[in-house]
């Protein structure tokens, strides 16, 4: 298969395409700047149309991960950026597919978990989720983040492309080991001592592990039945307190540091992101993948937790002897 993924030279880009290629995939990253190692790379700006869309023409799948990074501060010009990176990176995808001779059989565009509301009470799935609403026990600025999701799904469904099927990826946080990732920021505070609660740690946490989000992908790509926004995290979301103590657990650390509200907004000062990535509460259930029969390999969060951590060891320490026991299978 030929498979196009704009904004792909980031972590969920790189485990994707790294499966890809081990099955023989021929793989084309768009990009606006450094080149996808290993794959292919053409150049693109994200917001008009060019030399890049032959590449879309005759491709079999589109996998449409484009947008600015979240994990910035949402200032107005940055969440500016936000919006404005992820609604003309897919309205510019969608008009490369309208035009195609041959169009792709499949547009799989990210989307985010961010979408649904911020709640304690039910976790949202696709049927019965909220999406946004009124949360008055969050910073009025949160409602900006749902808006960019919205649009973006928006300009999913506008795009004129009867003969091609789409499907939305409403993707919780990505847990790999790879640099730079999740995961691999969260192991390194609990490394240092600072892995505790963040605020009060009610606050659920959704999340999906690498392995799975890759198999998820190519389950929908193999499912032409199958279109429309799909939820892509664990069944099994926990509250930010279970959370990090498991992560401690499997770390083999004892001891974290919680983080009060006002020391979150100091830190986040410091290290240029936003303290909602943490406070806010994504309770998220995968409803539509569990009913097309999908299984995941990593269901709960200590089981992947172990895994991950060793993992993690094992890229940094290749001579080390892998753990016994469950943390060092996959």
């Amino acid at each position: 298969m030929k498979v196009v993924i704009p904004g792909g030279t980031g972590q969920v880009g790189g485990l994707l395409a790294r499966a890809f290629r081990t099955r023989g995939d021929e793989v084309v990253i768009l990009s606006r700047g450094g080149g996808g190692e290993g794959s292919r790379t053409v150049s693109w700006d994200g917001r008009t149309l060019g030399a890049w869309a032959a590449e879309v023409d005759g491709a079999d799948v589109v996998i449409n991960l484009a947008g600015r990074s979240v994990n910035c501060r949402y200032t107005p010009e940055n969440l500016q950026a936000m919006m404005d990176s992820r609604v003309e990176s897919t309205r510019v995808v969608g008009q490369a597919i309208a035009q195609a001779k041959r169009p792709p059989r499949l547009w799989l565009q990210m989307s985010t978990a961010t979408l649904y509301a911020h709640r304690f009470d039910a976790p949202n799935d696709e049927a019965t989720g909220i999406i946004g609403g009124e949360e008055p026990d969050a910073p009025a600025y949160w409602r900006q983040s749902i808006d960019i999701a919205k649009a973006w799904e928006r300009t999913l469904q506008e795009a004129d492309t009867p003969r091609t099927r789409k499907v939305a990826l409403r993707t919780a946080m990505v847990m790999s080991p790879d640099a730079e990732g999740v995961f691999d920021v969260l192991f390194r505070l609990v490394r240092f001592g600072l892995g505790g609660s963040a605020g009060n740690g009610r606050q659920y946490v959704s999340w999906i592990h690498g392995q799975d989000f890759v198999r998820a992908v190519q389950f929908l790509m193999g499912r032409e039945d199958l279109s429309g926004a799909f939820n892509l995290a664990a069944p099994n979301p926990l509250p930010n307190r279970d959370f990090m103590r498991v992560l401690r657990d499997a770390a083999g650390v004892g001891l974290g540091l919680p983080a009060a509200k006002w020391m979150l907004e100091v830190g986040a000062v410091f290290m240029r992101t936003d303290t909602e990535l943490l406070l806010k509460s994504r309770r998220v259930v995968p409803g539509r993948l569990l009913q097309a029969g999908f299984t995941f390999l990593h269901p709960d969060w200590p089981g992947a937790a172990r895994e991950l951590v060793a993992s993690w060891r094992a890229l940094r320490h290749p001579t080390a002897a892998a753990p016994a026991g469950p943390a060092s299978a996959s």
